[in-house]
């Protein structure tokens, strides 16, 4: 046997050994992402997974469970931090914002999420469930955990707005451009350092428009 049949087949034990429904969204994933979620088929979805369409549906379910549970996966990083301090001066707040922007900033700029988003944004007149499903499971809970940041610092008189509004200001400060060029591919990742630096100057720049 050659070396390369040999490597071959090492690879194919090593992939029988990851469960079947792992594969299969793994092969799920790739085939929305370069394909489309219209365009891709179950068939093609189980081949690819090396499993019969009947294990497909019985570990997963249909093609829009698959889409869930694939983009579920990912959301999950959009989702803020939980441990973050409850502000109690404006030094606490600035660097309560600085943490949850450069969390933020790491976790959305990861490749993964930003081909869920790419995803998203391609399929969103065949497919808005996609969006639907990408928002309720990720930016939602995230642009809420952030409100509820904002919605503390006026009753310690450290800010005074909407919190809402005062949300949605602090993460235009944060991204600027960046989410565009991420998405377009013409701008890398943030480096943590570069994150960590972006997160402090948008708090910085958040705290002097809401003295």
């Amino acid at each position: 046997m050659t070396q390369m049949h040999v490597a071959s087949k090492r690879r194919s034990e090593a992939a029988d050994e990851t469960p079947a429904r792992e594969r299969i969204l793994d092969a799920a994933f790739v085939a929305f992402t370069e394909a489309g979620f219209a365009e891709t088929s179950t068939l093609a979805i189980a081949t690819q997974a090396r499993v019969s369409k009947r294990e497909l549906y019985a570990l997963v379910g249909n093609k829009k469970d698959m889409l869930v549970a694939c983009i579920s996966a990912r959301a999950k990083r959009l989702k803020a931090p939980t441990d973050l301090p409850a502000p109690r001066d404006r030094v606490a707040l600035a660097r309560t914002l600085s943490a949850f922007g450069a969390q933020l900033l790491r976790e959305i700029s990861d490749p993964a999420v930003i081909s869920v988003l790419r995803l998203a944004i391609a399929e969103a007149v065949r497919a808005p469930e996609i969006a639907r499903t990408l928002e309720s499971i990720g930016r939602a809970p995230s642009r809420d955990a952030l409100i509820e940041t904002m919605a503390n610092a006026p009753s310690h008189g450290l800010v005074h707005g909407d919190p809402a509004e005062m949300a949605e200001q602090f993460g235009a400060l944060l991204w600027g451009n960046l989410m565009v060029s991420l998405l377009l591919g013409v701008a890398e990742r943030p480096s943590p350092r570069e994150a960590a630096r972006r997160a402090r100057n948008a708090a910085a720049a958040f705290l002097k428009l809401y003295p």
